[in-house]
């Protein structure tokens, strides 16, 4: 298992480091170790010269600030230390004491601060539960209100380890490093706006103290390229023809809603899909044809407001004869009448948006506890509410972890920071994403995608919730390709569908 992959919260972080500390590590030697490669990644950010303000607190993450104070003072730059605590866990005074020593200027009022180029916060460290107030509350709103570049230590202070809840107050941090491995709470979409960009410094925990505590699969995972790497039918065998490379049936669209229809067929395209057939209503089936010439576009009777009405499929075409299946894009809640053929079929199945909301009316958990095949939801925070009125999403990994283990389906959350749970409550988070993909469409770029997919997998052994981990990293990688090249302002969905095979090219295969 990769380290970059893993995920822990609070209690799993303590227990990994009490087996670390008992098998011998002294707990001084892993500050100056964790402290060290912390001073060495300032050292190639930050220019030499500048003024960097440490803000220290009373246990061990302060003992690692002002341990990076003592080195970055080392290292030329001009230091000098916050610290407002009476009173600090044994190793972390000694560590004040020093730096002290050595002239390294300290304070413990607000008002006495010199001006900084930019701050350290290692107020608190993970583990953190009561709700920040008085003096430190108002040093922390102070510190963001200062507008200087803030580098936090493991996580923000005032951040939930788990949940990225705001305890009352917490730093605004524009770069976190993240020590060891992931935190739960840095992976949760409230703590987004806090965060800044996360990365994990490495400190060597042995992989036997994570298994020992989090067993030899962890349930938490963090989508890497690793992920893509053993999903997708990459390279495909010399030999291989369009009959096996998955044969996808989209559902979608309505004279109302005939873009969602496009967009998610070119989500699909984008995948290399060997074949697609796309279910469509009759009178807007030339339109698709124009987009999507490859494709095999069915034209379905319509009823008078322009929805699907009755699934026509080719002569001697069954629904289980389609590797996948995707419902929902545009097709409207007047499609209801094909739904339940739809999800009675043997076909793994994607409901997204439409039928997310017609599942909804017909009863989320009644309905799918009858289907007996691989099924996919794919909601945003509304439809996640629609489906599941008692699920609280304030820890959006435990509600997809109930949502999956009450409906037998993988549930994928979207979101800045998606996540992705199968029944048995194994759960994928991607940790990048843009906000260029909040934009209408875009969605159904992800179905389209997620179908082809699913579609060339599904005959070989590879897990529903990989490919649709494998799904939203490809689509949320093109987003950020397509941002950067455009700003984020100019990424529609129907050029977010040119970036995908761009993205496959520049992280995967030129890597």
């Amino acid at each position: 298992m990769n380290k970059e992959q893993i995920i822990v919260n609070a209690a799993q972080m303590r227990d990994i480091e009490a087996r670390i500390f008992a098998a011998g590590m002294p707990v001084a030697a892993l500050m100056e170790k964790v402290a060290g490669l912390i001073s060495n990644r300032l050292n190639n950010i930050i220019p030499k010269g500048q003024t960097i303000g440490i803000l220290a607190g009373p246990g061990h993450n302060g003992g690692d600030a002002l341990v990076v104070a003592r080195e970055l003072h080392f290292q030329g730059y001009q230091v000098w230390i916050y610290q407002p605590f009476p009173k600090l866990k044994k190793l972390t005074d000694q560590h004040l004491k020093y730096a002290q020593s050595l002239g390294i200027p300290c304070y413990q009022e607000l008002a006495e601060l010199p001006n900084c180029d930019f701050l350290v916060d290692g107020l608190f460290g993970f583990g953190l539960e009561r709700e920040i107030t008085g003096n430190i509350a108002e040093a922390i709103n102070h510190f963001n209100d200062r507008n200087k570049p803030i580098f936090s230590i493991d996580l923000p202070s005032g951040l939930h380890t788990d949940t990225g809840e705001v305890l009352g107050t917490a730093i605004k941090a524009n770069h976190t490093l993240c020590l060891g491995l992931w935190k739960q709470g840095l992976l949760q979409e409230q703590a987004v706006e806090y965060t800044g960009k996360v990365e994990l410094i490495d400190f060597d925990i042995p992989l036997a103290d994570i298994h020992g505590v989090l067993g030899a699969v962890p349930k938490i995972k963090r989508i890497t390229k690793t992920t893509i790497f053993n999903t997708l039918p990459l390279p495909l065998h010399p030999t291989t023809h369009k009959y096996k490379s998955g044969h996808l049936l989209l559902i979608c669209g309505s004279t109302r809603y005939a873009g969602g229809a496009i967009l998610t067929g070119l989500g699909a395209r984008g995948s290399g899909v060997g074949m697609l057939s796309i279910a469509v209503p009759e009178s807007i089936k030339p339109l698709l044809v124009s987009h999507l010439p490859e494709a095999l576009i069915i034209g379905c009777p319509e009823t008078e407001t322009g929805a699907i009405y009755d699934l026509q499929l080719p002569p001697k075409t069954a629904l289980n004869s389609f590797n996948a299946i995707a419902f929902g894009p545009g097709l409207t809640i007047d499609a209801m009448p094909i739904f339940e053929q739809v999800v009675n079929s043997e076909s793994p199945l994607i409901l997204d948006a439409d039928g997310l909301n017609i599942l909804a009316q017909l009863g989320t958990i009644s309905t799918l506890q009858k289907r007996q095949y691989p099924t996919i939801l794919t909601p945003h925070a509304g439809e996640f509410h629609r489906l599941f009125p008692d699920i609280d999403l304030k820890n959006r990994v435990q509600a997809v972890q109930t949502a999956a283990s009450q409906t037998g389906a993988v549930v994928l959350l979207k979101g800045a920071r998606t996540a992705i749970s199968n029944p048995e409550g194994v759960v994928w988070v991607n940790s990048e994403s843009t906000p260029a993909l909040a934009r209408g469409g875009s969605g159904d770029v992800l179905t389209g995608l997620m179908g082809g997919i699913l579609a060339q997998v599904a005959n070989k052994k590879v897990n529903v919730e990989n490919v649709v981990a494998t799904a939203a990293w490809w689509h949320s990688q093109a987003g950020i390709l397509a941002a950067k090249e455009r700003t984020e302002l100019g990424v529609d969905a129907f050029t977010l569908t040119q970036y995908l095979m761009k993205v496959l090219v520049d992280k995967l295969l030129c890597t």
